[in-house]
């Protein structure tokens, strides 16, 4: 345990204290010297015989008033507390698609992994943000709540992998209301950053999910990954990473995975989001900053630790009473014996 937060302050109250002395014996001495220079001992002794003699009462005040107000500098401290960290932060949500398309290669090496490392440049620069994260194929699941953990938000990035919820398909919808529930608690404008080739098997959902943002506030910041052509999604791969098989539909034939940037656009757009297309994940964590400047921003507790508890207020309030005394202490006239 430490018995000073600040024990820097007890070395400074030595050079004070011997000042302190020093411009109290000066002062004595200069008092002395100019009585003896203006007047003679017999007349001096008698122009002074009705003053209260100076007493070391009022020296030990003032000696006691200089002390004490260090060692309230000096910030005694015993006994624990529970201290809360507040701050300010806006909120947001990250959706991510994790379904079997985002397997698909038109990007290097996956639409996924490139998903995954531009989120971790985002939540590195990202300071002032609340994060939450979503999962979603046709549903859409929580990863990690929303939390300002750093470490947690990096690991839960780490961990999506594609077909990793039980549920195939892909629906556009299910994360925006998932996301809107999430959001819904906190005041004024919040965000989602939707990253998907925009597939959406349910597009008859999406009305319900703009309405939905739009109650809760929620902006849409939808970034479309994959490109226009398309490409083969794998579906069997070897231990070197060499597809052996690629995705067929139900009736045996190769599917193709193209990026569908319309529902994401009209998302955006109804939210008075942002649509991105991707590029690198440097130049995408840069937009999608921008984009969230502005968001409304509330105070939450980032911490709980314990602390040891402040005692300074009771040297403080010795050195008060003190400086008092030292200033109230009598000096009137000593009464004259009869």
């Amino acid at each position: 345990m430490e018995l000073f937060a600040h024990p820097l302050f007890l070395l400074y109250l030595l050079p004070v204290l011997a000042g302190v002395l020093f411009v109290l014996w000066v002062g004595h001495k200069l008092k002395r010297r100019a009585a003896h220079m203006l007047f003679t001992p017999v007349t001096y002794a008698e122009l002074t015989a009705d003053l209260r003699p100076q007493t070391a009462i009022r020296t030990v005040l003032l000696l006691g008033a200089v002390v004490t107000l260090f060692v309230a500098l000096a910030g005694p401290q015993w006994g624990t507390e529970i201290v809360e960290a507040q701050g300010v932060f806006a909120q947001t949500v990250i959706a991510v698609d994790v379904s079997a398309s985002m397997r698909a290669q038109d990007l290097k090496p996956d639409r996924l992994d490139n998903a995954k490392t531009m989120l971790r440049l985002l939540v590195n620069g990202l300071k002032e943000e609340r994060i939450g994260i979503i999962a979603f194929t046709s549903q859409a699941f929580i990863q990690c709540p929303i939390t300002t953990d750093e470490e947690a938000l990096r690991y839960f990035i780490t961990a999506l992998q594609p077909d990793m919820l039980p549920v195939p398909g892909t629906s556009l919808a299910a994360p925006v209301k998932l996301a809107a529930h999430m959001l819904a608690k906190y005041p004024g404008q919040k965000a989602l950053i939707l990253l998907t080739d925009g597939e959406d098997h349910s597009p008859e959902e999406i009305a319900t999910a703009k309405q939905a943002a739009l109650k809760s506030g929620v902006r849409v910041i939808a970034i479309g990954i994959g490109t226009t052509e398309g490409t083969l999604i794998p579906d069997k791969v070897d231990s070197s990473g060499h597809v052996l098989e690629y995705k067929k539909d139900r009736q045996g034939k190769t599917v193709v995975s193209k990026l569908d940037d319309k529902p994401l656009l009209e998302l955006a757009q109804a939210t008075s989001g942002a649509y991105i297309p991707y590029t690198t994940p440097a130049q995408v964590a840069a937009q999608v900053d921008q984009a969230l400047r502005g968001l409304d921003r509330s105070s939450a507790t980032t911490a709980k630790h314990a602390a040891y508890k402040s005692r300074y207020q009771i040297p403080l309030l010795l050195a008060l009473l003190c400086l008092a005394g030292y200033i109230l202490w009598p000096r009137g006239v000593r009464p004259r014996k009869k």
